[in-house]
């Protein structure tokens, strides 16, 4: 069997991540032609050629084409990834940066600035998904692009056979696994919430790869490895020790917002050091001696996107072996029942040729529940913000947001976003 795969923001810095995890995983994902799309046609060139000596480094066969034009980029592909980042990093920086005017944390998936990025991005991607439906409607979306819970919840409402796809969770496993000296196959997360907003409450070590049997090792790993994980979530190791779970990263916005602003007010933003990192990327994409994916791509985020886009695709589309267990975010359905059915959680699933299944999830924690629940107010009202537009709407998705909350704050809040993002947002 082989594939062929398109990749919508196809021309970004992170696709030969994607590209090498293609060519070293060929085995679980067949890859016989890679279509990049991308508006920007000058690094369309530069990526697709670093594709292509990518794939010829591994000695792999596959084809590579780049094109500007999403019909028919998309046609006959068997899955289509989403990777897109509508505004560039401009519109990331101002995003991280108008929220802190407000005393506020400037984030691109979370907070004001989450919401902006949501804004621009649901409807161009509901945009992409019906070109995908009416060139090939079996075809599976696979969503990268953040606000990934927002976006796939879009996609999935608009009955479009989605999935979205986070590194948080094979980072975590990824972690603990070498914690412990064990193949990462052997690590299984009890990995519970919502995109950006997850807590791992029990990690397992498998008696084999694919048991379902196995010890509970996070006491163990808290105990021998507390301080590393703590430096490497930046929350302090007296709380991870009491909750007794690891939060994802993002909590940090959550749980020390107040000290998070003050840090970015020192340091800047994040978009800056990326746009940075990304202008180095692209000289060295364009030497055409390169064929090995920089060190320097470990440095623009996204470590272990590859190997969780393999082995998810290839399940999904039958050619990883059987069913997988997987954490991806998908419909709620009732797994997490204080939440809405078309809420998308972020849990490990089954998936295979037929589908996504989130797998059952033991009660949670009052702690974390009402946390998941107020965000997930908060993103419903963001897509219908992105969806009808409306000063009114946005108002409201600040209002009900946990880092945000205070009228005052949410209508300075408002009044920022529009005037950063009326370039793209039609109703503005």
């Amino acid at each position: 069997m082989s594939l062929k795969l398109a990749i919508v923001g196809g021309g970004s810095t992170y696709t030969p991540e994607l590209v090498d995890g293609f060519a070293r995983l060929r085995d679980t994902l067949p890859v016989a032609e890679l279509v990049l799309v991308d508006p920007a046609a000058d690094r369309l060139e530069l990526i697709g050629g670093l594709a292509r000596r990518l794939f010829a480094r591994q000695g792999h066969g596959a084809t590579v084409t780049t094109t500007t034009d999403v019909t028919a980029g998309v046609a006959g592909a068997d899955a289509v990834l989403l990777q897109l980042r509508v505004g560039g990093q401009a519109a990331r920086n101002e995003d991280e940066t108008w929220p802190l005017e407000c005393g506020c944390v400037g984030q691109e998936t979370t907070g004001a600035g989450g919401l902006a990025k949501a804004l621009r991005t649901v409807p161009v991607v509901l945009d992409i998904a019906e070109q995908v439906r009416r060139t090939n409607p079996d075809a599976w979306i696979v969503d990268f692009t953040n606000p990934v819970g927002i976006v796939t919840r879009a996609l999935q409402n608009a009955g479009h056979k989605a999935v979205g796809l986070c590194n948080v969770a094979i980072g975590f496993q990824r972690k603990f696994a070498a914690h412990l000296g064990v193949a990462p196959e052997l690590i299984r997360l009890d990995h519970v919430g919502l995109n950006h907003l997850t807590w791992e409450r029990g990690v397992t070590l498998l008696d084999a790869p694919g048991a379902t049997t196995g010890r509970e090792v996070l006491p163990e790993l808290l105990d021998g490895f507390g301080e590393s994980i703590a430096e490497d979530l930046r929350l302090p190791l007296p709380v991870i020790r009491r909750l007794g779970v690891v939060p994802s990263y993002y909590l940090r916005y959550f749980y020390q917002h107040d000290a998070v602003v003050e840090e970015l007010r020192v340091k800047g933003s994040r978009a800056a050091e990326v746009a940075e990192i990304e202008r180095q990327l692209l000289r060295m994409y364009a030497d055409p001696a390169l064929d090995t994916k920089p060190e320097l791509l470990g440095r623009r985020g996204g470590a272990f996107y590859s190997e969780a886009a393999v082995q998810l695709i290839g399940a999904l589309l039958g050619t990883g072996g059987g069913t997988d267990v997987q954490v991806v975010n998908t419909r709620n359905d009732g797994v997490l029942p204080f939440l809405p059915d078309d809420a998308v959680i972020e849990v490990p699933a089954e998936v295979d040729a037929q589908g996504v299944r989130p797998l059952p999830q033991r009660p949670v924690e009052p702690l974390y529940a009402g946390l998941i629940a107020s965000v997930t107010a908060y993103e419903q009202l963001a897509l219908e913000a992105a969806l009808k537009g409306g000063r009114h709407r946005v108002f409201d998705a600040l209002l009900a947001h946990p880092l945000v909350g205070q009228l005052d704050l949410a209508d300075r809040l408002t009044d920022r976003l529009l005037a950063h993002n009326r370039t793209h947002l039609s109703w503005a």
